[in-house]
This record gives C-alpha cells, structure tokens and sequence, in this order.
C-alpha cells in the first residue's frame, strides 16, 4: 500500500515462471490478441458491407463478436504489459474496474445468446410473425439491454467491494475476477446472497431460457420438413456450441475459482487462460464456418479468384 498517495496495490499471483518465460509469454499472448481483434472484425465488417445479412440473426452475431474483442481488451493490454513488468501489480481501484469490465461482458455475452435463440425459435416456429417481432426496435431494446443490464446490476457490488477492508494483497490469478473477494477480510452472507442473485439474473435465467428455446425448436422441427429440420441445424447448432463453451468456462470461473480449491498454480493458469485465449477465437471459427452465408462471403473475400 502507497500511504503517500493512499493507494492499495494488489500483486497478480497467478504468473507461473514469468521472470523466465515473460518474453515467450509476451509474443504468444500478444500474438493471440491480434488474431482475436482481426478475425473477429472481419466478420462483423462482412456482416457490417452485405445488405443480405442485416437481419437480426447476423445483428446479434456481430454484436457477439464484439463482445469479444472487448471482452479481451479487458484483460489482454494489462496482461501484456505484466509480462514485461518486473512486478505483476494493479491499484485495487483499477482491479474493480477490470472486475466490472469483465463480469458485465461475461453477462452481455449470456443475454445476446438468449437474443439470439429467441430469434431462431421466432423464425423457425413463427415464421409468418417474423417480420413483426423482431423489428428494428425489438433488436435494438435487446441489444442495448444485453449490455446494460448486467453493467447497472453490477455497479452496486463493485462500488461496495471497493468499500470493504482487505486483509490479503495477492490475487491468486493473472486478472482481476471473483478471486478478488477472497483478498477481503469479511465475506458478508448478504454479499452472497447479493452475487447470486445477479448470478441468477445474467447467466442462470438466460440459459434456462436459451435451454427451453432450443428445445422447443427442436421438437417442432422433428415434426415439420425436411427444409424446416435441416434449417433448425445449420443455424442453432453453432449458437447451442458456442454456449456449452462458454458455459463451461463460466463454470470453471464461478466454482472452482469462488471455492478457491487447491489446484496446481500451472492448471490454474490455463484454465484461466482458457477462457480469455480460447473462447473469443472460437466464436469467429465457428460462425465462420457453421453459418453459410458468411462462410460464402469469407472464401469470395479471401479467394476472390476461385469463385466465378
């Protein structure tokens, strides 16, 4: 703690051989980060430049996208810089913010899902009534909401943990997530009961629903047309993929972290990485490949001399 300047710096425990590897970790992670903010924005620009993929299916995609690459500029600017950072330090201020940041995005990424499957079930079960419901408002109300939401529920917690007095100073991660409670020298139930509530609202709710949806798609797909199935698969399946993913690395995130069990230091480092290295790639790989008309547009962009 800086008594001059009445800061409290918090240290990253988390690094594993830092001092020796920081220049290999530097260039993979750097490296990584590129082709995150480059493929990412090469669909949404597609998606951004072709009238025929205005409809709210690809809207929603692209903001996905996005969300990725703000979700990584969250962590990846400051994960570089402790690489090459003789210590692996932030303010606690500055910790809370990357906390918001990342648990309003974590919940942003939850809601366009839920978006998204509520599109399809309209489309496929509803097709006449389309048009109607997901009208230009409708998607721009969903779209801000998924931003929002999460965003304002999490101001209370954050300002109040920036309140409580700590009695550890080393994170035992490499950024700024729920690890950061642990550092408190009191854990209230209230809290508790506060986090889970939000849990609830931003992730659990939106799953169950993204759950029901699809299920419901898929029961009426099985009995209507071939045309009906076969549409029903190639445009649920890539968004059904990409929330097991997610999910999963969420779970990880909420458990393991929040229980704080006595894992390895290097497991937990690539658990961890996990989650800001792997999933903001595999959206833009698995919409790029799964979803045909933008896997049409990226080879007529990237091999224009193939396609006639």
């Amino acid at each position: 703690m800086d008594d001059t300047l009445n800061v409290t710096y918090l240290t990253f425990g988390g690094h594993v051989d830092v001092d020796r590897y920081r220049y290999v970790y530097f260039v993979i992670m750097f490296t990584i980060y590129i082709l995150i903010i480059c493929s990412n924005s090469v669909i949404v620009y597609l998606i951004w430049v072709h009238p025929n993929l205005h409809e709210p299916m690809y809207i929603f995609i692209a903001a996905l996208l996005i969300n990725s690459v703000l979700f990584s500029t969250t962590i990846y600017p400051k994960l570089l810089i402790d690489f090459l950072s003789d210590k692996q330090i932030i303010s606690h201020q500055a910790c809370l913010v990357q906390f918001h940041m990342f648990y309003s995005l974590v919940g942003a990424e939850f809601l366009l899902l839920a978006a998204m499957a509520y599109d399809r079930y309209v489309s496929i079960c509803k097709p006449l009534q389309y048009p109607t419901i997901m009208s230009k408002t409708t998607v721009s109300i969903f779209l801000v909401s998924a931003w929002l939401l999460p965003a304002c529920q999490l101001v209370l917690p954050t300002a109040m943990s920036a309140k409580e007095k700590l009695c550890r100073f080393i994170l035992n991660g490499v950024f700024c997530n729920n690890t950061i409670y642990k550092l408190q020298c009191v854990i209230s139930q209230a809290r508790f009961v506060r986090d889970m509530v939000i849990l609830l609202n931003v992730a659990l709710v939106p799953v169950l629903f993204i759950l029901f949806t699809y299920t419901r798609i898929f029961v009426i797909s099985y009995r209507s047309s071939k045309e009906v199935r076969k549409k029903a698969a190639q445009t649920c399946l890539p968004h059904l993929i990409v929330l097991i993913n997610f999910s999963c690395l969420c779970a990880y995130d909420v458990i393991v972290v929040g229980l704080e069990a006595d894992f390895p230091k290097t497991f937990r480092l690539i658990m961890t990485l996990q989650m800001i290295l792997y999933h903001p790639l595999f959206n833009p790989i698995m919409y790029g490949l799964k979803m045909r008309e933008i896997h049409k547009h990226l080879k007529r962009l990237f091999f224009p001399a193939k396609i006639k």
